[in-house]
């Protein structure tokens, strides 16, 4: 442990959380002076609190001394401003150097990306790595408020400067519309389905209906809708997430793209910079020509076409059908001082008998679905080709750690009415089909010339093809989470078939996975929201009113 001096102590004592112990964080710092800091770290024989203090406060050599001309860096807006600029000149004179990218892994930043359509926060969210985002959600949340008198969806500028702006407009605008004249007519329809009981409070009776009327409803608003994202994350995943935002074909993922980057300059300038640099539009070249290569030889293919297939399915197209013997092999390994081949071979002479002992021991009696099993299920691999409404996409989409890409969002695959809305009368089929039937009108007229821009006006009823490659062990994480009670029907339906098609394929595989919740409810929320109240009394009794 360093020894400081009292004046050492005090000048640190702003910038870590304590100065006598060996874990410790980092305080009012800028996130590029963060970066900075671990870099010289990694090549230092010394402390991180000693790195800080010799070689950024104290020494002239580096030039950063003047970093640290205030007792506190970033104690006003102005002085943060002004020590961000000194960390980057250091950063571009000294780092620059040491020619490390991951460096750029080491700071991040918060971001709020606002009034942006739900199209949008797809492009967002296809970034798998080093970002973690937070979307405004379509279930607790009614969109039917207008602002400045206009429904709220993104008026895309290619559209409006072509004979479909009206088109458009009123698309939109009738979804809407339909969407706000809909909502207390379906919440009455629901609490008179499922009257609430004395066990139930008002707060999480209303909570349950407001969530199952957001969840019939949602799917007539247009994927053009707008809407609130937040992210964090690091320089270097926002930097490649810039460059391909800056390469896409859509106006307003470039226009996006520009003004994330001029917040992100102001707290991780040098991290961002390179997206829209020689270097970064250089890139962005390299992703157009790509995808305009493979258009025009799709478009030059007799594979060209939206085919017949227009149900919600759920398909598991491959497998690893050696995944058991790879399974065993990798739960095994860690614990044998024996080779990968070895440890096969092993596992050929096993009986299946032997085989389900270790494929059970390595789950070994899971209490929760938080309980995950270990790394040897990652050797399992499944692709499934799905088809279903985009709302339950965008749900499916937030799951990062797997392989997965989507198609055109088009009205070709056709959309499902949810069954309450049958049940509640004609009135409610007869509105919901109207407002599809307009959007479809609406897309393929604007599709005839702008493909890409028409998906705006397709509601997120209809349905979407995309695929998803993943492991068991992911799949074990998302099929659990997502079938639970509480989830949407429509994502707990594709979970639910995607576990049926991997436990008939490998059922010693699956059997594991016991958190699969296969029933149907009608108010999903309730018991999470009874939970919750639960857990506001815990923290009443412990902290008072």
């Amino acid at each position: 442990m360093d020894d400081f001096t009292e004046h050492e102590r005090k000048l640190l004592e702003p910038y870590v959380t304590n100065l006598d112990r060996s874990i410790f964080v980092l305080t009012n710092l800028p996130e590029v002076v963060k970066g900075a800091l671990f870099s010289r770290y990694s090549r230092s024989a010394k402390s991180l609190r000693r790195v800080l203090l010799d070689e950024f406060m104290l020494s002239d050599e580096l030039g950063s001394k003047e970093m640290f001309g205030s007792q506190h860096i970033g104690t006003t807006s102005s002085g943060k401003i002004v020590q961000t600029k000194k960390a980057e000149e250091f950063y571009d004179r000294v780092l620059v150097g040491y020619g490390d990218d991951s460096v750029a892994e080491l700071a991040g930043a918060h971001i709020a990306v606002e009034e942006i359509s739900i199209i949008a926060t797809k492009v967002l969210e296809d970034a798998r790595i080093g970002l973690s985002p937070l979307e405004k959600s379509t279930r607790y949340v009614y969109f039917d408020e207008k602002k400045d008198g206009k429904w709220k969806y993104y008026r895309e500028p290619t559209i409006m400067n072509s004979e479909f702006a009206a088109l458009y407009e009123e698309t939109c605008d009738l979804c809407f519309q339909t969407y706000t004249e809909l909502v207390p007519k379906v919440s009455e329809f629901i609490v008179k389905r499922e009257p609430k009981d004395e066990t139930t409070s008002d707060r999480a009776y209303k909570a349950s209906v407001r969530a199952k009327t957001c969840d019939l409803l949602r799917g007539l608003l247009p994927a053009g809708t707008l809407t609130n994202m937040g992210f964090f994350g690091d320089g270097r995943a926002y930097e490649y997430l810039l460059t391909r935002m800056y390469g896409d074909d859509l106006v307003e993922m470039q226009n996006i793209a520009k003004e994330m980057q001029g917040e992100l300059a102001k707290v991780i300038p040098s991290f961002v910079k390179r997206a829209n640099n020689a270097h970064g539009i250089a890139t962005q070249g390299f992703y157009k020509r790509v995808r305009n290569s493979m258009e025009k030889l799709a478009a030059d293919s007799a594979l060209r076409g939206t085919g017949n297939d227009q149900n919600e399915y759920v398909r598991l197209v491959e497998y690893d059908k050696d995944a058991e013997r790879k399974i065993i092999a990798g739960a095994l390994y860690p614990y044998l001082q024996k080779s990968m081949r070895e440890i096969l071979a092993i596992v050929d002479k096993m009986t299946d008998a032997e085989k389900e002992i270790v494929i059970a021991t390595y789950v070994n009696e899971r209490e929760n679905r938080r309980q995950k099993p270990g790394r040897g299920f990652e050797h399992a691999q499944y692709t499934f080709d799905i088809s279903g409404n985009f709302g339950a996409y965008r749900d499916l989409h937030r799951h990062r750690m797997l392989t997965q890409q989507r198609q055109l969002l088009t009205p070709h695959l056709g959309y499902k009415l949810p069954k309450e809305l049958k049940e509640a009368g004609p009135e409610f089929e007869t509105a919901f089909v109207r407002a599809m039937d307009a959007a479809k009108i609406a897309y393929q007229k604007i599709a005839a010339k702008y493909p890409k821009e028409a998906q705006y006006v397709v509601p997120l009823a209809y349905n979407i093809r995309w695929y998803m490659s993943l492991n068991l062990r992911e799949a074990y994480h998302m099929l659990e989470l997502r079938s639970a009670m509480q989830g949407h029907i429509d994502y707990r339906v594709v979970a639910q078939q995607m576990f049926r098609e991997i436990e008939r394929v490998h059922p010693r595989l699956a059997k594991g996975m016991k958190f699969m919740d296969m029933k149907e409810y009608s108010l999903e929320r309730l018991e999470a929201e009874k939970r919750i109240d639960k857990k506001m009394d815990e923290i009443t009794k412990k902290y008072g009113t």
